[in-house]
């Protein structure tokens, strides 16, 4: 306990301070090169976000092993309506032949429809690098003089992989600047200082720069997983939970600035007095992240060290750089609200006070009628669809979408993601035969052995859409037909992955539910405090799921909810909401040692309703800017997790369990000390505001 107090005072040291600052300062000078070069290692192959241990990733890793590695080729469309005509052949092999330096592979000729209105090109292209710029040049060529009335649109796996790629580069650097103009408004509202806003905005940027640089050196040396669209929700957590402990600690330190003439005093009292619920949420929030670790999806599995070094590079930021600067500035930086020495805060009429007092005049109606709200928005899930098509992959409809639209009205089933299936080389002919005898099988593409040739692989064109239930069905049909072979990509992709999903839901909930009751009986030393507290969080994720599906349905007009929404949305609103409960209970715990239950609770509503309101607009705001991203389901988690923070912020945490904790009375702290008998030091103290 003594070394960790030393450690802590650290910071606040009047030597010790400017050695933390120089540390810092190259730091930051290492970070900043290696942070701008974590796009380099972002990966677009889709096997690492495959579930692991499915069929379908099976046959991503088996790829490499047949000629032409991995591939993703492109198709290019060409429909007239009225009928193809010479000319429209003639752009065709003048296409053909303008592409085949760009080609990983020889290109076919074109494969016409049986209508005679629609020409389908096959461009062999590897997965990999060089994929979404030979994609770009290949779009360029075939859409450059276009004929009059002849429709060309670039699809399959390379049109959708451009189409992506191109909306994550136009929206990155829009979000974070975004995202600082939305956290400076809030920090400019809470402090009205024209200055005290740039210390949690600077902290906010280091914390992100110096945890970019850390993921990027160990996708580079270590084989971390870095998937498309994981930089966005880094962006959002990192700068919504840094600016949330930095809220925190400049609110404690404000409170020891008026108790103490020293401010390196001050601070070192702020910081060993904060340090308790800030690690306690870095603890929750890191832990909770980590649960993935037992998820099969891979972009699951990935984003739970990813988010875990940011939470833990907010954490050391806060607690050593931050101190060290709000010294090194004094007390001058809060100006024009200068907290001086012997001041004493307003002791009535603040917000926070008279909600707290007009909470103890009834706790259990307002509870009840509380949960009531969040029962009535959660009837909103009721009506929720789950499983996001291809189709609604973006907000808006992307040129790869019109070409595979274009390509199913021509030709029989889907051409754009056949089924793969991979069998020993000794049964080829009867599984072939098997394949196409299976219901909804539409083609049985020609059989291509592996380069030692011990395997095959046979493309299988299904009658139905890639992301129809009956696609899927016509897959766990070939699968029970040809047990020895192993399916994947196209519609046993999408299979594989919904039942990822449904796994990941049923193991990382009851997990992350499990770690945060323990963090929460750890550090408030109880049992029904956490239990009810818990049961408040989950109350407000189904609130904001109800509520988030209305406003998906009606006002986004999304037809379904992504499949990763779900948990990514539990994830992050009951590992953040718990947050703002450990500030809160931590602080109403402190007070009630000190005085009366009931005045323990107020006084603590009333000394953290500032800046944890603060604290939760700003961590809204971080997420809500996902609102913007051009990916549903990015759009999807953004707005869940803002309504669901905003739900926690302003209902559940100074409301529901403020009420609850009165009007269970002490037994709120059972089987504690505290639940049992006052303590024998308490006085009566009434509740002020800050």
């Amino acid at each position: 306990m003594l070394l960790s107090r030393k450690l802590a005072a650290l910071p606040a040291g009047r030597y010790a301070k400017w050695a933390v600052l120089l540390v810092w300062i190259a730091l930051v000078m290492v970070a900043v090169p290696n942070a701008g070069r974590l796009a380099d290692v972002v990966e677009d192959k889709s096997a690492a976000e495959l579930p692991r241990g499915a069929q379908s990733t099976r046959v991503e890793e088996l790829t490499p092993r047949f000629p032409g590695g991995e591939m993703a080729p492109g198709l290019v469309a060409y429909v007239r309506d009225g009928g193809i005509t010479a000319a429209d052949r003639a752009r065709v092999q003048a296409d053909r032949r303008a592409l085949a330096p760009v080609a990983d592979g020889p290109i076919a000729p074109p494969a016409a429809s049986r209508d005679g209105r629609a020409l389908m090109l096959h461009i062999p292209l590897s997965d990999g690098e060089t994929l979404s710029p030979k994609a770009e040049k290949i779009r360029d060529q075939v859409e450059k003089n276009a004929p009059p009335g002849l429709q060309i649109r670039l699809t399959g796996p390379a049109g959708s992989a451009l189409d992506v790629g191109d909306a994550f580069q136009k929206i990155d650097k829009l979000l974070l600047i975004i995202t600082m103009v939305l956290v400076t408004a809030v920090l400019l509202f809470t402090y009205r200082s024209p200055l005290l806003w740039l210390l949690p905005l600077a902290n906010a940027a280091i914390s992100l720069q110096v945890t970019s640089a850390v993921v990027y050196l160990l996708a580079k040396h270590a084989g971390l997983y870095v998937a498309d669209g994981m930089s966005s929700i880094l962006n959002a957590l990192v700068f919504g939970i840094t600016t949330d402990y930095a809220l925190l600690l400049l609110a404690r330190y404000r409170e020891e600035l008026r108790r103490h003439p020293d401010r390196h005093e001050a601070m070192r009292i702020a910081l060993h007095r904060a340090a308790t619920p800030i690690i306690a949420s870095a603890a929750t929030v890191c832990l909770g992240l980590l649960c993935l670790l037992a998820a099969k999806m891979g972009f699951n599995y990935a984003l739970g060290p990813i988010g875990a070094i940011g939470v833990l590079g907010g954490l050391i930021v806060v607690m050593s750089l931050l101190p060290a600067m709000l010294v090194i500035f004094g007390r001058w930086i809060f100006w024009p609200r200068i907290p001086r020495y012997g001041d004493t805060p307003p002791v009535h009429g603040g917000v926070w006070d008279r909600i707290g007092r007009r909470v103890a005049a009834h706790p259990r109606l307002i509870w009840i009628g509380g949960m009531a709200v969040l029962a009535g928005l959660s009837a909103g899930a009721l009506g929720i669809n789950t499983g996001l098509d291809r189709e609604h992959f973006l907000t808006t409809t992307p040129s790869s979408t019109i070409g595979e639209r274009l390509l199913n009205a021509h030709y029989p089933g889907d051409q754009t993601r056949p089924l793969q299936v991979v069998t020993d080389a000794s049964g080829t002919d009867s599984i072939t035969s098997a394949l196409r005898n299976v219901p909804g099988v539409a083609r049985v593409e020609k059989p291509q052995p592996s380069a030692d040739g011990r395997l095959t692989r046979t493309e299988v064109v299904l009658s139905a859409p890639t992301d129809s239930q009956a696609a899927k069905d016509a897959v766990k049909r070939i699968r029970d037909t040809v047990p020895q072979a192993t399916v994947g990509a196209g519609a046993a992709s999408e299979l594989d992955l919904a039942d990822a999903q449904a796994h990941d839901r049923r193991v990382v909930i009851p997990l992350v539910l499990g770690v945060v009751l323990l963090i929460l009986m750890a550090l408030l030393r109880a049992l029904v405090a956490p239990l009810l507290v818990i049961a408040t969080v989950v109350a407000s994720y189904f609130a904001a799921l109800g509520g988030g599906w209305l406003i998906f349905h009606y006002v986004f007009d999304f037809p379904a909810l992504d499949t990763q929404v779900a948990l990514m949305g539990f994830l992050f609103m009951v590992a953040l909401g718990v947050d703002y409960n450990l500030f809160l209970l931590s602080r109403v715990r402190e007070e009630v040692e000190l005085a009366s239950h009931r005045t323990g609770v107020l006084r603590g509503l009333g000394l953290t309703g500032g800046v944890i309101s603060s604290a939760g607009l700003v961590l809204a705001a971080t997420f809500g800017v996902l609102g913007v991203m051009p990916i549903t389901m990015m759009v999807q988690i953004g707005v869940l997790v803002a309504l669901g923070v905003l739900l926690d912020t302003f209902l559940v945490r100074s409301i529901i369990v403020p009420a609850l904790a009165l009007d269970v009375g002490r037994r709120f702290w059972w089987p504690g000390r505290l639940g049992t008998r006052p303590p024998a030091h308490a006085q009566t103290r009434e509740p002020v505001h800050h």
